[in-house]
């Protein structure tokens, strides 16, 4: 992801702590409250995110999705609170929207494209093995009834990482606002989610990397309330052979996406907002039609510096 906050608060107004969950650099601002009091709230709020992280990370071997993926292709299905439920549940929504493309179920092709292992070797995965991979994904494939999830394949996995940071993001904002906090602002890996009005006569300022500088600010916007959030391929790529192959990969071919650099929407949550931006991204040359037909501020930047959408441009 790749929003970067503004500087045009003085910093003596705000509370700011920086912090690191998720395995990304983490910042969550305050307005209109004592430092003891934002203290207290932050701590509570970094229990929130340590909560989901151990309960949604593919990489701790007791999370929930760790449980799901290593009982792929035995018997039984794997039961699942509330929580997990709703997130299920948009993510069978995600993969309707994109046809197909926002699949959770995608975690054999994330093994294949080992990315430091190809950059090392300069060599790309085979036909066969591709194949292979793609015979244990498809959302559509798997099993759900009320409170029970059951992967059928040997091998497959699901992945929250294109939802859960987003998630967090809203759920650590919407408890800030119940603690009393009168607005703030919440970044978790770049992912935003801003709540309350800022005190100042304008809303929070937000800068969008320029991915081609990412020094710099590609667009700065206001937002009073809600999320943003950024996709792309420009912080996460590998080159092989000189050519540069995006860490964004497409369920249906195997391969890795190309067309926009960066992806930009807003929304009135950042789960949403970090979608959106995935599922254009996804979609390449149709994903502005998509965007525009889905009707929320969004900024696309082509590969050739292009802009598009109705963010400052």
């Amino acid at each position: 992801m790749s929003v970067i906050p503004s500087d045009s608060i003085e910093p003596a107004e705000i509370f700011l702590h920086r912090f690191k969950a998720m395995g990304s650099p983490c910042e969550i601002q305050f307005r209109g409250c004592s430092g003891r009091i934002a203290k207290d709230v932050v701590r509570t709020l970094e229990i929130e995110i340590l909560r989901l992280e151990q309960k949604y990370s593919r990489f701790l071997s007791d999370s929930i999705i760790s449980e799901i993926n290593q009982s792929a292709g035995l018997a039984d299905a794997v039961i699942v609170d509330e929580e997990t439920e709703r997130l299920l549940e948009y993510a069978d929504t995600c993969y309707a929207q994109s046809n197909g493309l926002f699949d959770i179920t995608s975690g054999s092709l994330r093994n294949l494209w080992n990315y430091h292992r190809l950059e090392e070797k300069q060599v790309l995965p085979g036909t066969l093995d591709i194949n292979n991979a793609l015979e244990k994904i498809g959302w559509d494939k798997v099993t759900r009834e009320p409170g029970k999830i059951h992967l059928p394949i040997p091998g497959m996995e699901i992945d929250f990482g294109g939802i859960v940071k987003e998630y967090a993001a809203d759920c650590v904002a919407t408890m800030a606002e119940a603690e009393g906090i009168a607005s703030g602002m919440v970044e978790l890996g770049g992912d935003i989610r801003v709540f309350g009005l800022n005190s100042q006569p304008s809303p929070w300022q937000v800068g969008i990397r320029d991915p081609f500088n990412t020094d710099n600010a590609a667009a700065v916007i206001e937002i009073p309330n809600g999320g943003l959030a950024t996709s792309g391929d420009y912080e996460r790529y590998t080159i092989i052979r000189g050519k540069k192959y995006s860490h964004i990969l497409n369920p249906l071919t195997g391969w890795p996406i190309e067309g926009f650099s960066s992806v930009s929407v807003l929304a009135q949550q950042c789960v949403v907002a970090g979608s959106a931006a995935s599922i254009a991204v996804l979609l390449g040359s149709e994903g502005k039609t998509w965007l525009d037909e889905l009707g929320l501020p969004y900024l696309c930047i082509d590969s050739d510096g292009t802009r598009h959408g109705t963010i400052n441009n």
